[in-house]
């Protein structure tokens, strides 16, 4: 959705036509589900999907005659034999589709303001929801929106206007990480808090997880002690960029920037540089803390924490060896791995115990 909302608002400020397709409910098996988004442009063109083949063409189809009359409409398909026959996507369910025309310079300011706020936010990596009304309500219209920040206060709604409280009282804590839902008529997509990765090591395989994690929607930061290594040629995507001594930075880090938001990923050269980067990330805030290694290396190192005062249960959260279990060899599977455990624990809240081997405190002593 951030990319979704860049380029309306690009198109928006260069008085180019397009219709906003949000997805805003689903029944039964569909190709995508509810907050995925399409822009169609007034030549037909789009970014974006609501999931390919014969539906998709009918909501550009569709959307492409709003763009006279400035209209919201609520498109509802029905995913039997009518569409996918030639493209596979005969899933038997029910998408509904709110379409929101910007008819090039005639955008009206209230709408281009609502969505530059909410643009603004996204670019910020902070949480929100927004709500959309797609059945009309006798004090709401179908289309109306309002933008809720993570802490549930309202931001910016479209008409302007009061909120009514049944709007507010549909929220869902953005903390609990909650999947797109619908209440009374009103559709609500949370656009979670963006997770920050730290990579602690700009080798092979740091350069590889942060290119597939910036993909994934993570804010890439990178800490090593080689600039020639933490350079921007190598990580194109990260969004910081931390050169000098591990342990030092680490303990600044940890003062300054390591939260609940934060997931650390220990991938350095060589054994005493994990050591020092775990013992410094064992007890911070972090929400998820993993080292990669061998399971003789990772057992020397607890065994060398402990002794050097980090608490056991501190331990028991490291994520190490690190990755779900796919056999992977080559430094681009390693990659795979560790990035699919990354994105399992920020959606699911933790990482399934089946895709996990016995932690390795159990085979130390007590």
């Amino acid at each position: 959705m951030r990319e979704i909302l860049s380029e309306l608002m690009r198109l928006v400020e260069n008085g180019i036509g397009c219709v906003l397709c949000v997805l805003v409910e689903t029944r039964g098996s569909t190709p995508q589900k509810a907050g995925a988004a399409m822009l169609v442009l007034a030549d037909g063109d789009q970014r974006g999907t609501l999931g390919g083949g014969c539906v998709e063409a009918e909501v550009k189809h569709k959307a492409l005659r709003l763009l006279d009359g400035g209209r919201c409409e609520l498109l509802v398909f029905h995913l039997d034999d009518t569409y996918g026959w030639d493209d596979g996507l005969i899933c038997g369910g029910r998408m509904a589709v709110l379409a929101t025309p910007f008819p090039g310079h005639g955008v009206e300011g209230a709408l281009r303001s609502y969505y530059g706020r909410f643009r603004d936010l996204a670019q910020r990596g902070a949480g929100c929801t927004e709500a959309l009304v797609f059945q009309a309500h006798e004090v709401l219209p179908l289309g109306a929106r309002c933008l809720f920040d993570a802490t549930g206060s309202p931001l910016a709604a479209w008409p302007d206007g009061d909120i009514p409280p049944f709007l507010s009282s549909g929220l869902l804590p953005l903390e609990q990480r909650p999947r797109p839902y619908c209440r009374q008529g009103v559709a609500y997509l949370p656009l979670l808090p963006r997770i920050r990765l730290l990579i602690v090591g700009a080798g092979h395989v740091g350069q590889a997880v942060a290119r597939l994690a910036a993909e994934a929607d993570f804010d890439v930061w990178v800490l090593d002690d080689r600039a020639a290594y933490a350079h921007p040629d190598r990580f194109p995507s990260a969004t910081r960029l931390i050169v000098g001594d591990i342990g030092r930075e680490l303990q600044r880090l940890r003062q300054e920037s390591i939260d609940r938001m934060t997931y650390a990923l220990i991938v350095t050269r060589g054994h005493r540089h994990d050591e020092e980067a775990l013992y410094h990330l064992a007890e911070s805030q972090a929400g998820y803390v993993g080292m990669i290694g061998s399971r003789r290396k990772i057992r020397l190192i607890f065994d060398d924490l402990l002794a050097r005062g980090i608490r056991r249960e501190s331990l028991a959260r490291v994520y190490a060896p690190l990755g779900v279990p796919i056999g992977s060899q080559t430094v681009p599977e390693i990659a795979v791995s560790i990035v699919a455990e990354l994105i399992a624990h920020r959606n699911l809240g933790g990482v399934p115990g089946h895709l996990r081997p016995p932690h390795l405190l159990n085979e130390l002593p007590a």
